[in-house]
């Protein structure tokens, strides 16, 4: 069986995601796409010709992010038109995705060189709920699968494991710290890629969307930020985001705990991983970083949406021949604290290991491409520690949870 080896990784900064406010809120998505490409390429002195396709992670295929974004962005990088490229969504796991599937593109014998990456550009105006969601019209999966907002689940998540108020902002907290302290001490530096307008101007050098001065105190004060979005009549029969839970779970009182403080960032930004077989990598002296150890896909209930990553993470370990003590470094996204702290409790992690460098929380969550953002993230840390191995996994709307384990080389 062929290797997939990861050759190298890059993202831009986040910028915070409101239009008119953010850094990138008027770049266009297919320049923040080649931003990432046109550094790896240059980075690694890529023939872009050979390069067999180019899969990208977009959650919201609509408006400037539609029409291909992988495509449409490696030829804003000047790549060669023989290049091809793919867009894909699997909601918030599109950017784990999109890698894993370059990935089996190398080990399957299909391709030699292939680029794992994603956009999400969320201050485009009407996208914030989008990726969030499914279609309530569907009256017919509606009756089976009742889906509601993200928010909500995450809050009856909460509720229904007993996890406190105080635990949440406890991981919205440290998100921030180890954020500030990462920021601080340079060690995005090595992904890092800064982002230009079209008139040549710097547009975003740096992170935009971490508070560093976030308390304890100021996360207690927050109110929580579901309680009217789930009363919120949907349609015209009065259906809310409460009433499909609880169609599910018709018990249940939900308590609201979610705020802004412990729930992911509304951010733009992209992200991309080069891989090659090791036969290519070899041929043109390419020196690996990583290789893909293992990849898995895991579903679960669509009506609590967030709970996937658990049983994504046991299976990909299972398919890897490791076990949890085996992995030194986590990372789980963010989405909102209650995935990672049931996470942690879940497997019985040492905390330590996972979001050494905070999550989104801190940093923001562009949906289609946090996951390629994640996979480079825990690369560098691993390199800057001098261990071994990574597990990336994430929860995605839909009841759904990609999953990868890369090993350092």
């Amino acid at each position: 069986m062929n290797e997939a080896w990861i050759i190298d990784a890059c993202r831009t900064p986040r910028g915070i995601g409101k239009a008119g406010k953010g850094a990138l809120w008027d770049v266009h998505p297919q320049q923040l796409g080649s931003t990432v490409l046109k550094a790896i390429a240059e980075r690694n002195k890529l023939d872009t010709k050979e390069v067999g396709d180019i899969i990208w992670g977009t959650a919201s295929q609509v408006g400037q992010q539609g029409g291909d974004l992988g495509r449409m962005s490696a030829l804003d990088a000047g790549y060669d038109v023989k290049a091809s490229g793919i867009t894909i969504d699997r909601f918030c796991g599109s950017g784990i995705s999109a890698v894993n599937f370059a990935a089996a593109c190398i080990i399957s014998g299909m391709e030699d060189l292939v680029i794992g990456g994603g956009t999400e550009m969320m201050s485009m105006t009407g996208r914030r709920d989008g990726p969030m969601i499914m279609d309530q019209g569907n009256m017919r999966l509606r009756l089976h699968h009742p889906q509601t907002h993200q928010g909500v689940c995450a809050d009856a998540i909460a509720t229904l494991e007993g996890i406190s108020r105080e635990a949440l902002d406890e991981v919205g907290y440290i998100s921030q710290q180890r954020a500030d302290v990462a920021i601080r001490e340079g060690r995005f530096s090595k992904s890092l890629v800064p982002v230009y307008k079209e008139d040549g101007t710097l547009a975003l050098d740096r992170d935009e969307y971490p508070r560093p001065q976030t308390t304890r105190e100021g996360l207690a004060a927050l109110k929580a930020a579901f309680p009217a979005l789930a009363n919120a009549p949907l349609d015209e029969r009065g259906t809310t985001y409460l009433s499909l839970i609880k169609q599910a779970y018709p018990d249940l009182e939900i308590e609201y705990k979610h705020h802004a403080g412990n729930s992911s960032g509304v951010v733009d930004g992209s992200g991309a991983v080069l891989l090659a077989s090791s036969d290519y990598a070899k041929a043109h002296g390419m020196k690996p970083r990583a290789k893909i150890r293992a990849m898995a896909n895991m579903g679960d209930s669509p009506e609590l949406m967030l709970n996937a990553p658990v049983p994504a993470a046991k299976k990909v370990l299972e398919k890897a021949g490791l076990k949890k003590e085996d992995i030194d470094l986590w990372e789980i996204n963010e989405a909102f604290a209650v995935v990672a702290e049931k996470f942690m409790r879940d497997l019985d992690l040492d905390r330590e290991k996972v979001n050494v460098n905070g999550g989104s929380i801190a940093l923001g969550h562009p949906i289609g491409a946090t996951g390629a953002i994640l996979i480079g993230t825990v690369l560098d840390e691993l390199e800057r520690r001098g261990k071994q191995f990574g597990l990336v996994t994430m929860c995605a709307a839909g009841g759904m949870a990609p999953a990868v384990i890369i090993e350092r080389m």
